[in-house]
């Protein structure tokens, strides 16, 4: 590598953004879509690029992508499995959206290609969700995103509408759902969980550490929340976790990281 192209690496640097997602694999980190302010308009970054810093090295590439390019979107959930980073969810310029796609990051081709499932149902436009993934499958969980009437159930208190987002019959709001992917069945399913769900919201952090998943805060409505849930990702179990002498801010959009004996909230 000559010393132009160095300079001209250490140089780049991703354009600022909001609402993106990002994986991290072997040192890399992986940066896709969101968006950026340009004379108070919030503009869409491009969605045929995406993003790698080097951690080691301090350095930022860039790559083309193409195949089945996802839209420009902002809060589409990201996860890395098997080589592959998956994104589902988000929110392009129509609205929310159901939609998946993959992208093998160790080809160097980054090619994306939109995944159809052949089982099951595919959960309800959303964004801001979160995921987990274990045992070869990806487990998603909450969102804000719209339902038809038809499909409300009040009673489960699983969607709560946003009351000021009513269009005909189709209905906004925030879910507690979880929805399970398997690749390699390419099949969509809702297991039953047991035990007190969290509350159904959107914008919270979570990470997976072992047969765990955990979620932390979020948003739903005008309110902004603090707690922790664990869902056991065999029995298919939730638990709240209470923190003693814990003086945390209530905080949507943020991230948590787990690794054994710790779990980080920033």
């Amino acid at each position: 590598m000559d010393s132009a192209f160095e300079r001209h690496c250490s140089e780049l640097v991703a354009r600022e953004r909001s609402g993106h997602t990002a994986v991290l694999h072997d040192n890399l980190l992986y940066v896709w879509g969101g968006y950026m302010s340009v004379a108070e308009e919030e503009v869409f970054l491009p969605n045929d690029e995406i993003w790698v810093y080097e951690l080691d090295a301090g350095i930022w590439k860039v790559f083309h992508m193409d195949g089945d390019v996802p839209p420009p979107m902002s809060g589409t959930c990201s996860c890395y499995m098997n080589g592959h980073m998956y994104i589902f969810g988000g929110c392009d310029d129509n609205g929310q959206t159901n939609q998946m796609y993959g992208v093998n990051l160790e080809d160097g081709k980054y090619t994306w290609k939109r995944i159809m499932h052949e089982f099951g149902s595919a959960p309800s436009p959303r964004d801001k969700l979160s995921c987990w993934v274990y045992n070869g499958r990806l487990a998603y969980f909450g969102g804000y995103g719209h339902k038809l009437l038809s499909d409300l159930d009040r009673r489960s208190g699983s969607f709560i509408v946003d009351e000021t987002s009513w269009v005909g019959d189709v209905f906004w709001g925030w879910n507690n759902e979880v929805h399970i992917f398997d690749p390699m069945q390419s099949s969509w399913s809702e297991p039953r969980t047991h035990g007190r769900a969290p509350a159904p919201r959107a914008a919270h952090g979570s990470a997976a550490l072992g047969c765990r998943g955990y979620i932390c805060g979020g948003r739903v409505m005008e309110t902004r929340t603090n707690d922790i849930h664990c869902l056991n990702l065999e029995s298919w179990t939730w638990s709240e976790m209470y923190v003693a002498m814990c003086h945390c801010y209530t905080v949507p959009f943020h991230v948590v990281y787990a690794e054994p004996e710790l779990t980080m909230s920033f």
